[in-house]
């Protein structure tokens, strides 16, 4: 009976030993030193310069950097790769329930998943020239989008606004002349959003092209 009880203990504390060292340890610190190197051509070098937004900044490269150790991590285990892709695709979501995210951070934010997904999960079978090919590809493309065939980069900003009068069709341009008087800026063009008739205050979102404002830098700055 004793033995019965001895035997399972031991065969478990087998089971718990850990190794120091592994090839896989070489393997992790190439595929990461891959990753954050094209991580970064996207953040720093793409993203950033556009739109100055220092927040995003920081939660791109947490997203992305724990997105590659978690699929290098489940790599090794009997996980499906669907399964894995969906967790991090309810990560991403989890983190805007309450904060509106604009389109183009969403599409950035996705692409820096694919990114981490790409360069962990990669087989054997795939070389590191192949791999290079992918995370160019992306780069090249987000490179000709934003600087070579969208010239303009178009800024939007969300403003509380009082005059609701002025929340008319026949008064646009009234009131994107107010709007402009305002906020300094040269507005594309603007819609309305949630009205609060007990406050009297509109949410306005304002569009604008940020290389087309006198003091680009202060504008873009601002969130």
């Amino acid at each position: 009976m004793l033995l019965d009880f001895i035997l399972p203990l031991v065969k478990t504390e087998k089971n718990l030993s850990f190794q120091l060292f592994s090839n896989d340890a070489i393997v992790l610190l190439i595929r990461l030193a891959v990753n954050m190197t094209f991580l970064t051509i996207l953040i720093r070098y793409l993203y950033y310069p556009k739109t100055k937004r220092k927040d995003y900044l920081f939660t791109y490269y947490l997203i992305g950097t724990i997105t590659f150790f978690l699929c290098f991590g489940l790599k090794k285990l009997d996980i499906d790769t669907g399964m894995g892709l969906g967790l991090f695709a309810i990560f991403g979501i989890i983190r805007y329930r309450t904060d509106a995210i604009e389109i183009k951070e969403m599409t950035y934010l996705f692409l820096i998943i694919g990114i981490s997904v790409v360069n962990s999960l990669a087989s054997n079978q795939i070389s590191l020239a192949e791999m290079a090919i992918i995370n160019l590809t992306v780069i090249f493309l987000t490179y000709g989008l934003e600087n070579l065939w969208l010239v303009k980069h178009e800024t939007r900003k969300t403003v509380n606004y009082e005059r609701i009068d002025l929340i008319v069709p026949e008064k646009y341009e009234e009131m994107k002349a107010d709007l402009e008087k305002r906020t300094g800026l040269t507005l594309n063009r603007f819609e309305v959003g949630k009205i609060d008739f007990l406050s009297d205050t509109a949410q306005i979102r304002i569009f604008y092209y940020s290389d087309d404002q006198e003091f680009s830098d202060y504008s873009a700055g601002q969130s």
